[in-house]
């Protein structure tokens, strides 16, 4: 790892909120990602016996949330901090939103059990994954998406307003809004407006 850095004063957060090739291996990155588990676990353990005390669990784990969105435990997160999500948005268990890159998820969105939002990335050249570099791309859910259960979106996509994911769908690339996308890779079938049957 000397030497990957030299001429970049940047801590490895810095660059790895800047979406470059960072060291996840570092004190800063671990301590918050310490941070994070610990308010997750917290939210978990606490959630079924009481949900309004489990809440703030919660708002302190995430960079933002709307007071009427829902998040039903568990939840597996990177940091937290760089997930914000909007009104009226029900997250049903089992959510991996890893955050290494910002995550935004809009208003009256559905996300099924186990759907996973992943922004890291890793090299493909197998000397600089050996090196453990890593990077991130933002994801972007827009307002009134569906994404059904064990959807995964990859680094760096937007899914358009409207839009409705299959479940068990591989999303790799952007979706346009007021569409229909299933399969792995997700692609498009129809506009979200058409009726199932003519």
């Amino acid at each position: 790892m000397n030497g990957l850095f030299d001429n970049d004063s940047r801590s490895n957060r810095e660059r790895m909120l800047a979406g470059d090739p960072y060291i996840a291996d570092d004190p800063e990155l671990a301590a918050a990602s310490r941070r994070a588990m610990e308010l997750a676990h917290r939210y978990g353990e606490v959630y079924p016996a009481d949900r309004e005390a489990a809440r703030p669990f919660l708002e302190a784990l995430l960079g933002a949330i709307a007071p009427d969105a829902q998040v039903r435990p568990p939840l597996y997160v990177d940091y937290g901090s760089h997930i914000t999500i909007g009104a009226r948005t029900f997250i049903n268990y089992g959510l991996v939103a890893l955050d290494v890159a910002a995550i935004a998820i809009g208003n009256d969105v559905q996300i099924g059990p186990n759907v996973q939002l992943l922004t890291p990335t890793h090299p493909i050249d197998p000397d600089a994954r050996r090196s453990k570099l890593e990077a991130a791309k933002p994801i972007v859910i827009g307002d009134n998406v569906w994404l059904g259960g064990g959807a995964i979106v990859l680094p760096g996509v937007s899914i358009g307003e409207n839009s409705v994911i299959g479940a068990g769908s591989v999303v790799t690339k952007d979706i346009p809004a007021n569409t229909v996308a299933v399969g792995n890779p997700a692609r498009v079938i129809r506009h979200s407006g058409e009726a199932l049957c003519p």
